[in-house]
């Protein structure tokens, strides 16, 4: 008996591959996305898979070829070049205060700074942020890909608070501003 296990809830594209689950391929798509543009928006609802494909991105630019193995990109792809990726994941905290969000902003960096170096005289987040973009692109002599999902989840918890918001909107468009300085040193950024 050949039972399928569909992947309810799996948002990682590593495990589901892994796991043998059910996987539509959508992996041409992703592919000629990666290839023709440089920074993309994708809203769609709640659920609708935009962790998985952030994650199926994040291991195609990784260059984890084995896991796309029987999949469109496989045939397509013919470098598998590993790129400096930075994935900010927003969906982990609940926002009630600006400290919340500073600290998830200042936990990703830090875990960058791990692996791609730190300046001490660099001080605000995206003076940081910045930064580790400018040493992985010098160290690997490779563009950096950006992936941001749930960019907008502190916003959407403090809706109805205008003080907080407006203190998160500052934060965040300081943070992303980030991403139109450094252009010239993306691949991509979702």
């Amino acid at each position: 008996m050949n039972e399928r296990i569909y992947p309810i809830g799996i948002q990682n594209f590593e495990k589901l591959r892994q796991g043998g689950y059910v996987y539509v391929d959508k992996t041409g798509l992703a592919y000629r996305m990666v290839k023709t543009g440089s920074y993309y928006f994708l809203s769609r609802p709640r659920r609708f898979g935009k962790s998985l494909l952030l994650s199926t991105i994040e291991a195609y630019f990784q260059g984890k070829r084995e896991l796309f193995k029987g999949l469109a990109i496989e045939k397509l792809e013919t470098d598998w070049l590993e790129y400096p990726v930075l994935h900010l994941d927003l969906n982990a905290e609940k926002y009630t205060s600006i400290e919340a969000l500073t600290y998830i902003l200042e936990r990703h960096i830090n875990g960058w700074e791990d692996t791609w170096g730190k300046d001490t005289r660099e001080n605000s987040l995206s003076d940081r942020f910045i930064g580790v973009i400018t040493r992985a692109y010098e160290k690997t002599g490779r563009q950096v890909v950006v992936l941001i999902d749930e960019y907008d989840k502190p916003l959407l918890q403090v809706f109805n608070d205008e003080k907080l918001q407006t203190e998160y909107l500052k934060t965040l468009k300081a943070f992303y501003g980030v991403i139109e300085k450094c252009g010239p040193l993306f691949a991509v950024c979702f």
